[in-house]
């Protein structure tokens, strides 16, 4: 699997360009901004963008989606509780942020699901908290966390639909139970470093590592 982790934007987003290495089918998780930079990436690569993939419907990790859409032709994917949620933004958030509104999910998915790119397939784990339909992606000792997990952090709570006790059980239950050496990709740079394991977040993570108060 191939893995291209680029900071894009000014909100210090995240976005990943994943792509199976034997097909050259590829996919984007969370494309926030400069989505040309992203399609040419892949392009450059030989990869064919076939998903966008939102972690949750927050307008900072899904104001690309049209102009990815456009230049990929991608179904977009997003958990079946964020959908309504992707295409009913604020409009002072779109204003704020300068945002062109993203098209309707193309795939809604589940916990458990996986979706696949040629002979790559990452499991869709359902992570409410930060939002409702919050999902981190998983495959062979990487998990994409988008808002849920940070390097040192974790999501906010104090939007809509946001919980902090479900946050801390879906980090406990759903991604510390992942192998120490996981690698954590974080949706933001907000760290000490691009990246983490789940071994270290366990241990030092003042949210919800063993030294938490929570």
């Amino acid at each position: 699997m191939f893995v291209k982790q680029m900071q894009v934007g000014g909100f210090a987003v995240f976005a990943y360009l994943v792509a199976c290495k034997i097909t050259n089918e590829a996919l984007v998780i969370d494309p926030a901004a400069e989505e040309d930079r992203i399609f040419k990436e892949a392009e450059s690569r030989g990869y064919t963008i076939k998903y966008i993939v939102n972690t949750h419907s927050h307008i900072d990790h899904i104001m690309g989606n049209r102009h990815m859409k456009e230049l990929t032709g991608a179904d977009i994917i997003i958990h079946e509780k964020e959908a309504g949620a992707l295409v009913q933004q604020s409009p002072n958030m779109m204003l704020m942020f300068h945002a062109k509104p993203s098209p309707p999910a193309d795939i809604t998915v589940r916990d458990g699901d996986f979706i696949t790119i040629g002979k790559t397939s990452l499991k869709v784990l359902n992570t409410p908290g930060h939002s409702p339909g919050s999902i981190c992606l998983y495959h062979n000792g990487m998990v994409f966390t988008g808002d849920t997990l940070f390097v040192g952090g974790v999501g906010r709570t104090d939007l809509g639909g946001g919980s902090l006790q479900q946050l801390v059980s879906s980090i406990r239950n759903k991604l510390f139970v992942l192998p120490d050496d996981t690698i954590v990709a974080p949706g933001h740079n907000y760290g000490d470093t691009p990246k983490s394991t789940i071994g270290r977040e366990k241990l030092y993570n003042p949210y919800v590592g063993e030294r938490a108060v929570y």
